[in-house]
């Protein structure tokens, strides 16, 4: 039932609406935005600050309210109308507790916004969002995205804090697992797809949710790879390859953004007028709202930015940002501030504003508990459809980086196997970071998966454990790096196997937030198990389970197989078994570069060729490189293979002269020259021989997934016009500059046919 107040806000707004004289050229958007005024005529400045501020969930919401303390605090502040949102509050009993309080308890009745970090999936967990890049299947991706919504929202859930489309050079940095990877052009789709996916086409549907494009601007680069640190690029940097997947979120219509932890060249992410007023808000055209991460604001005054918290509050506000997550900053002094003249009283209004807004999107002011519906949440939460479609993105997402003497697809029958190492039969870590919806040991297992084929005999040694302990997300990984205990029944296990499947890589909170390396190898006695059971078993299958790129140099030397599965969610046991046996043919493609160790790093395929370019002369040492080890990366981006093979040929351009308003086609034949049925990504890469600012050596700017039988051949296809080869130049601007380009077409970024052609007037 509806309090007095929203009462009056309803007839308020009916008021405003009906008393319109002239014509509205936009009826829709005209009457959200009457709507929006008409509850902040209503609000006191203290009510538009509460709007802004966002807490964590702070006590058992179905039992008796806090009595002390900072939880006592909060819930006065929320029985006040001071709080907007609330986070980390789940589960339809939960939100419909604290929703009833906001909507029935304070003056004006006005919903909150519940946020929760829906990274890949809520229960049912897809891939890390960096496996399901590795897929560069944009359909699948916006449905993962779609999906996850569906069950979130059951859950009471109507905001997530994703995606991240952080661009990031470095897998030392722990939150690469939460991106798309490297390439500002396949980053730039898929935070489309999945923004796409969160939002649907109508907010208003309870099927949805408002997505987060994070963290602007520059966190994935991060000062050696470690988190939260110094970031410093320049604008070229910035804007060519750091901006673009932010661009692409703001165009898909993404409705709010976060700010980052960094500062970016000297000015914290939270207090930089340039990036949120400037830039997204001005240049851009946003009209959703910017939540700071939790506590940046406060934060600001650790960077030596904010003499205090008060300080922080003004500068954070004044910079743009509309809604503080848990630093206490606004709700304490924006007032204060407002009447000392130090905020104005109208960034506070249009703060509060696009905060309405995108609560009236929701649908939220016509039924608070449109999300709260129990009979929803017991039949969507886990449903066999969404297991159904993890499993599909967990396939996809697999990369096969090596299979010498085709010792995979693995027979069905008839094999004597030995399945090694802790991770495989683990059934918490595959489940990956970014999961604190989901249940410990609830995905699939490898061995579980493996077991599933019945006819092949199969013995299973753990050897030495990864992990010491149980780690949580708020702690440390203890690397178990003394205990041996396994060991010689690993080897044992080994001895005289038709197969050897050795599933290592990291548990399952060594990447995600704050979980930086300095060191990409295999943790703990992996490698030194590998190496063991090499010595007894060359036929090893490597199956890699991580989160990030590793360096994997002496088992790409000597192991004949080699997967990467990464964390691939509730169904990852299963995944992995279907392509060791053929009954998936992987497809994927590394969203980043693997380096050959931590020396190399950060290392990335779209590199300026330096004036000094690399030379394979070895009597001239005055060129870019190293002493001991190739420029050249483990595996490059774009990379992966088949069961089958595939062959490119006659590449060919339909003309070879573009203007800025004409196109050319460039298209190649490809051939499935194996023997399985096979999916491959044919990649276009182009570079800008010349520019006002130096230009990458190549860059991605399309591809395609194309299915072939044996045998079968496919002509693929790519438009090339100016708006392709734009890019912001030293004039300041997006624009494509005359001259000459070379275009690439092939399996990945290192191996391609190549054509050139000009752009004229």
């Amino acid at each position: 039932m509806m309090n007095l107040c929203r009462l009056v806000i309803v007839f308020f707004m009916l008021l405003i609406v009906g008393c319109q004289t002239d014509p509205v050229p936009d009826p829709i958007s005209d009457s959200l935005n009457f709507k929006v005024d008409s509850v902040l005529r209503l609000m006191t400045l203290e009510e538009k600050i509460g709007q802004m501020n966002q807490y964590n969930g702070f006590w058992n919401v179905t039992g008796p309210s806090p009595k002390k303390g900072a939880a006592q605090l909060k819930y006065k502040h929320l029985e006040a109308g001071l709080v907007g949102s609330m986070l980390n509050v789940r589960g339809v009993e939960n939100v419909k507790a604290v929703q009833k309080i906001a909507v029935e308890k304070t003056r004006l009745g006005i919903p909150l916004i519940i946020g929760f970090d829906v990274i890949h999936g809520y229960k049912t967990l897809t891939p890390i969002p960096l496996a399901e890049a590795a897929s560069w299947d944009l359909d699948a991706i916006k449905n993962s995205a779609k999906n996850a919504a569906l069950e979130a929202s059951a859950a009471g859930i109507n905001w997530t804090f994703a995606p991240m489309v952080d661009i990031s050079r470095d897998a030392r940095w722990g939150r690469v697992m939460e991106g798309a990877g490297e390439d500002p052009y396949l980053g730039s789709l898929i935070a489309k797809a999945r923004v796409q996916g969160f939002q649907g086409e109508d907010l208003s549907d309870a099927i949805t949710i408002v997505a987060c494009a994070k963290h602007f601007a520059g966190y994935g680069f991060a000062e050696a790879g470690r988190d939260y640190n110094t970031v410093d690029v320049g604008m070229s940097t910035l804007y060519n390859i750091i901006f673009p997947p932010f661009i692409a979120a703001t165009k898909a219509g993404v409705r709010t953004y976060m700010n980052s932890f960094n500062e970016l060249n000297g000015i914290p992410a939270t207090g930089n007028a340039f990036l949120q007023r400037e830039v997204l808000k001005g240049a851009w055209g946003f009209d959703g709202f910017i939540v700071s991460d939790w506590d940046s604001a406060g934060e600001m005054v650790a960077h030596g930015y904010a003499k205090d918290d008060k300080h922080a509050a003004e500068l954070a506000v004044n910079a743009g940002s509309d809604m503080d997550m848990e630093s206490y900053t606004f709700v304490t002094y924006m007032k204060e501030l407002v009447e000392e003249g130090k905020v104005k009283e109208s960034y506070v209004n249009d703060a509060a504003r696009r905060i309405l807004k995108v609560k009236f999107e929701l649908g939220l002011f016509d039924n608070p508990y449109k999300y709260c519906d129990v009979n929803r949440e017991r039949e969507v939460t886990g449903s066999e459809e969404l297991h159904k479609a993890s499993l599909d993105i967990a396939k996809k997402s697999i990369v096969l980086l090596k299979n010498e003497n085709q010792l995979l697809p693995l027979k069905k029958e008839g094999l004597n196997i030995a399945v090694i190492g802790d991770l495989a039969n683990d059934k918490t870590s595959p489940l990956g970071s970014w999961r604190i919806a989901a249940e410990d040991k609830t995905a699939i297992s490898v061995l579980e998966g493996l077991k599933s084929y019945e006819k092949n005999n199969i013995t299973f040694a753990p050897g030495p454990k990864l992990a010491l302990g149980n780690p949580t997300f708020t702690q440390e990984v203890q690397v178990n790096t003394s205990d041996k205990s396994g060991f010689k029944e690993a080897v044992r296990a080994a001895k005289n196997k038709d197969v050897v499947i050795m599933v290592l890589g990291e548990h399952g909170f060594q990447s995600g937030e704050a979980r930086s390396r300095s060191n990409l190898k295999l943790p703990g006695l992996q490698q030194e198990l590998l190496e063991a059971v090499y010595k007894v078993n060359k036929n090893i299958v490597l199956v890699l389970m991580n989160g990030r790129p590793l360096a994997i140099n002496w088992a790409d030397k000597n192991v004949p197989s080699i997967i990467e599965a990464w964390q691939l969610g509730s169904q990852s046991g299963n995944a992995i078994a279907q392509v060791l046996y053929g009954d998936y043919n992987p497809s994927g493609k590394l969203p980043m570069t693997f380096p050959k160790n931590v020396g190399q790093v950060p290392i990335y395929y779209n590199y300026k060729n330096t004036g000094r370019p690399l030379k394979e002369n070895p009597n001239d040492v005055f060129h870019s490189h190293y002493q001991d080890v190739s420029n050249s990366p483990l595996y490059p981006f774009g990379y992966g293979l088949s069961y089958t093979s595939f062959s490119y040929k006659d590449l060919e351009l339909s003309a070879k002269t573009l203007t800025k308003d004409s196109s050319i086609v460039a298209s190649v034949t490809v051939t499935n020259t194996g023997k399985y049925f096979g999916k491959e990504v044919v990649q276009l890469y182009i570079r800008d021989l010349v520019g006002s600012r130096t230009r990458p050596v190549k860059e991605l700017k399309g591809f395609e997934m194309i299915s072939l039988n044996p045998g079968e051949s496919k002509v693929v296809q790519f438009t090339i016009d100016a708006k392709m080869l734009q890019f912001y130049t030293a004039q300041n601007k997006w624009e494509a500059e005359f001259g000459d380009f070379t275009v690439f077409i092939g399996e990945s970024s290192a191996k391609s046919l190549e054509a050139n052609f000009s752009l004229s007037k």
